[in-house]
C-alpha cells in the first residue's frame, strides 16, 4: 500500500508527477450501449489537469482501451480519443485490452522506473474500473497515487441480484474504498491544482 506517511501529509504535487489519463475515448458517449452516467464536468476537469501539466512541463501518459467488439473496437469512431484528449502529444502511449493501465503496451510500471517516478494522479473513464484498478495497482506497487474523482466518470451498473446501482453511488464507493484502505489520495480537481 501507499507509505502511510505521505498518505497523510498534505497534498503536493511532485515536479515530475505523472498524469495517466485512462481511456478518455469517443466510444462511452454511446449511452445505449453504456446507460446512465454521472459527473458531466469530468472531460472539462480532465482538461484543466491536462492544462496544468503543459503548463508546468509534467509528464503525461495517454491510455487507449481495446476491445473485440463492441464501442471501443480500434477501427470504429468509439475507440478514437475524445477532443480534450486527442491532441494530447503523450510522453508515453498505452494501448490496453484489460483494465489496469499496468497491463498494456508498453509496460508502464517499467517506463516508471526509467524515469524514477514516484507520484501518479490518475483521471478518466471509468471510476470504479480501469481508473480505480490502476489506481489499487499503482498504490500496491508503492506508488503514490492522487486520485481526483471528479476528473473522472462512470455508468451505473447491476449487481449479482439485478438491481442497478447509481453511477454516483458507485463513483463514492470508489472513492470511500481507496481513501480507507490507502490505495490512493482521493481529492478533487481544484486540490490538485492548488498544489502544482
Amino acid at each position: 500500500m501507499t507509505n502511510t506517511s505521505a498518505f497523510d501529509a498534505p497534498l503536493t504535487i511532485a515536479p515530475d508527477a505523472v498524469l495517466i489519463v485512462i481511456d478518455v475515448q469517443q466510444g462511452f458517449e454511446d449511452q445505449e450501449f453504456w446507460g446512465d452516467r454521472d459527473n458531466p464536468e469530468a472531460e472539462q476537469r480532465i482538461g484543466e489537469l491536462l492544462d496544468a501539466w503543459r503548463r508546468t512541463d509534467r509528464p503525461v501518459v495517454v491510455v487507449q482501451h481495446a476491445t473485440a467488439r463492441g464501442p471501443l473496437t480500434p477501427g470504429t469512431p468509439g475507440y478514437e480519443l475524445k477532443p480534450v484528449v486527442a491532441g494530447v502529444e503523450a510522453d508515453l502511449f498505452i494501448t490496453k485490452t484489460v483494465n489496469s493501465a499496468f497491463y498494456g503496451t508498453p509496460d508502464l510500471h517499467e517506463w516508471l522506473q526509467q524515469r524514477g517516478a514516484t507520484q501518479l494522479v490518475t483521471v478518466g473513464i471509468m471510476t470504479n474500473v480501469c481508473n480505480e484498478t490502476t489506481a489499487r495497482m499503482g498504490g500496491n506497487l508503492g506508488y503514490d497515487v492522487v486520485f481526483p474523482i471528479d476528473a473522472m466518470h462512470t455508468f451505473a451498473m447491476a449487481g449479482p441480484d439485478g438491481v442497478s446501482i447509481p453511477a454516483e453511488q458507485l463513483a463514492r464507493g470508489t472513492g470511500a474504498v481507496l481513501h480507507a484502505m490507502r490505495f490512493a489520495k482521493v481529492v478533487t480537481t481544484g486540490d490538485v491544482l492548488k498544489a502544482v
